[in-house]
């Protein structure tokens, strides 16, 4: 993380395996040194949040803001993105979609359900370092989000 940044925990919530270490990596080459945490699908994103199932008895921290693929097994992003936004002790979390899809529907739908940005993901690690950097300076420099102590935990 840059000096003047936050320390927000970042949540991702994507199925492949290559798509987290890029991300990871990404993360590390951009300098944000967040701590962040990752799950594999809706049904894991939901249950990390709710700090249910294999979360139930881990101390996991509040995420500051959530990266959320749409296209995920179990439970999709969308299904994921409905749910959290329907939470009166999630939806402030930020959510920012990051997905292959450019399918004009997947944007609408995505902001209709509350998705605070979409971004289609870049095809190449140095768009994404790019992307991760940028993200860094608006959401962890920025903006002011509202501080985990003050949501309902």
């Amino acid at each position: 993380m840059t000096t003047s940044a936050k320390p927000i925990t970042i949540l991702i919530a994507e199925d492949d395996a290559d798509d987290r270490l890029l991300a990871q990596e990404a993360l590390e080459e951009s300098h944000l040194m967040n701590d962040v945490f990752f799950v594999e699908d809706g049904e894991e994103l939901l249950d990390y949040l709710r700090r249910q199932g294999k979360y139930a008895e881990q101390k996991v921290p509040r995420p500051g803001i959530i990266l959320l693929d749409l296209n995920m097994p179990r439970k999709d992003g969308r299904e994921a993105l409905t749910e959290i936004k329907k939470d009166a002790d999630l939806r402030r979390i930020p959510v920012v979609v990051m997905t292959t899809s450019k399918d004009e529907e997947d944007i609408l739908r995505s902001y209709d359900l509350g998705v605070n940005s979409f971004i289609i993901k870049p095809v190449t690690f140095e768009g994404l370092v790019e992307v991760m950097r940028a993200l860094g300076h608006y959401w962890f420099e920025i903006v002011e989000l509202p501080s985990v102590t003050t949501q309902s935990q």
